[in-house]
């Protein structure tokens, strides 16, 4: 097996048991940074991935937030945005309008943006994840403002109670299924994003507009449902072992879990 360029997704994949990146798999990434291009590619915000980046001594390499919303390159000291796919605030606004009728709680991203409308458990788990601090505002005057900028956010989350989250999950599908991409990562947590978008898509745009690689030089690592297409679409697609079983059925190789440092398993071996 061999690659050009590769792709990690960063929850459940890259991170150990504390959410950080291991001494090995820090260590085996260094060492290959010089001759392979890696991105990291997640439903994080791009401020959530930087730094793993830095700690990995990639910080120039490129980046996809977002669930392939969002592409940033770095040339020449400058960030530059790729692809930028969002959410219409009409369908924001009615997905707000719908959860003040429930205790679910909900997040607004777009690009370093991440707004909530209280520091409320919720806020405080994911900030604990993603070692950043959310902007308490209220999520009315955002869609206002954002509406006025002609934006919309690049990810809605939305967290809570498991049977609060398949209501609102149900009426998703029901109301806005042409136009949203719907990820039940967890019972509690609902990932919402533009149909438009997707892991594979945007590293097909990465590497058609700024790379001469094709997928099937590229090995790519993952766990969860948002990771099949793409574990499918690459020449090496590898699941670790704590993956759905849905994803590990796909899979061309099956590495250690993520708390066995599979991915720096797998990189080892072919390097």
């Amino acid at each position: 097996m061999s690659y050009k360029l590769l792709c990690s997704d960063i929850d459940g994949t890259l991170l150990n048991k504390d959410r950080e990146l291991s001494e090995r798999t820090i260590n085996v990434i260094q060492k290959i940074k010089e001759n392979k291009t890696v991105v990291l590619i997640s439903s994080r915000m791009p401020k959530a991935m930087r730094h793993l980046q830095y700690e990995l001594e990639i910080s120039s390499h490129p980046l996809i937030a977002y669930n392939g919303g969002l592409i940033l390159t770095y040339e020449e000291g400058q960030v530059n945005k790729l692809l930028s796919i969002e959410i219409s605030i009409e369908i924001t606004e009615a997905i707000l309008e719908f959860i003040q009728k429930s205790n679910v709680h909900m997040s607004l991203y777009h690009g370093d943006e991440w707004f909530v409308p209280s520091m409320d458990y919720w806020a405080n788990r994911e900030m604990n994840n993603t070692k950043v601090k959310p902007a308490v505002a209220d999520l009315e005057v955002v869609c206002k403002n954002w509406k006025i900028k002609n934006i919309g956010p690049h990810k809605i989350m939305c967290m809570g109670e498991a049977k609060e989250i398949q209501l609102l999950e149900d009426y998703l599908k029901t109301h806005h299924n042409e136009d949203l991409n719907i990820y039940r990562s967890k019972d509690t947590y609902l990932e919402i994003a533009s149909k438009k978008i997707s892991k594979l898509s945007a590293l097909s745009i990465l590497l058609d507009k700024k790379f001469n690689i094709e997928l099937d030089d590229v090995i790519a690592f993952g766990d969860n449902y948002n990771d099949i297409e793409l574990l499918k679409g690459v020449g090496i697609g590898v699941a670790v072992e704590n993956a759905r079983e849905e994803v590990k059925a796909i899979a061309d190789k099956i590495t250690l879990s993520n708390k066995e440092d599979g991915v720096a398993v797998v990189l080892e071996e072919l390097n």
